[in-house]
């Protein structure tokens, strides 16, 4: 990953570690959605604390799914979490439009396409217009094959994740050249 100039998701879910990569902060909501856990604010305080002024940007917590209540949610982090690092990200969820996000996004503001699997995977294209037309960094999660890293090029994705490296090293080199092929239909 280091050769090919991957850089890392530090979740709260998991080890807070960096390895010496360069890294984003993820507020872990997916890990504790999968495993019915509640959100813990106080450690993703203490990670925010930690590693949030090196931070690339910093996923705000989220309600996965939970549409205008998980943007409330985010809403009380946006301060504490801009005055760490340079940008943060808005988690868009299921049941969340257009003009519930437009009044926040911006250069310091991007959005973090989460959500089920099939809202996102229906939703992506539509939030890359979004996200092109307001100027603002567009991160697609859950990216673990080629064909959804070419889905997130299209639309017009900054930034995208996955888990697939880092716990299969082979799947490294096809999705390292799925990755670096530009889509020339991608919004601007």
């Amino acid at each position: 990953m280091r050769e090919a100039g991957w850089r890392i998701l530090v979740s709260r879910a998991g080890p807070w570690r960096t390895e010496g990569f360069p890294y984003a902060l993820d507020n872990g909501a997916w890990s504790d959605f999968q495993s019915g856990r509640t959100f813990d604010e106080d450690a993703f305080e203490r990670l925010v604390e930690k590693l949030g002024a090196n931070a690339d940007w910093i996923v705000l917590p989220d309600i996965v799914a939970g549409g205008v209540e998980s943007l409330r949610l985010s809403m009380r982090f946006m301060n504490r979490c801009l005055a760490a690092a340079p940008l943060v990200l808005i988690a868009v969820q299921d049941g969340m439009e257009h003009p519930d996000l437009a009044p926040y996004v911006g250069p310091s503001v991007g959005i973090f396409l989460g959500g089920s699997t099939e809202w996102k995977l229906a939703r992506m294209a539509d939030w890359g217009e979004f996200c092109a037309k307001h100027h603002c960094h567009y991160h697609v999660a859950r990216v673990n094959t080629a064909k959804r890293i070419r889905m997130a090029h299209a639309a017009g994705a900054d930034s995208i994740d996955g888990s697939s490296v880092s716990r299969f090293a082979v799947t490294l080199r096809p999705l390292d050249n799925a990755s670096r092929q530009p889509d020339l239909l991608a919004p601007i």
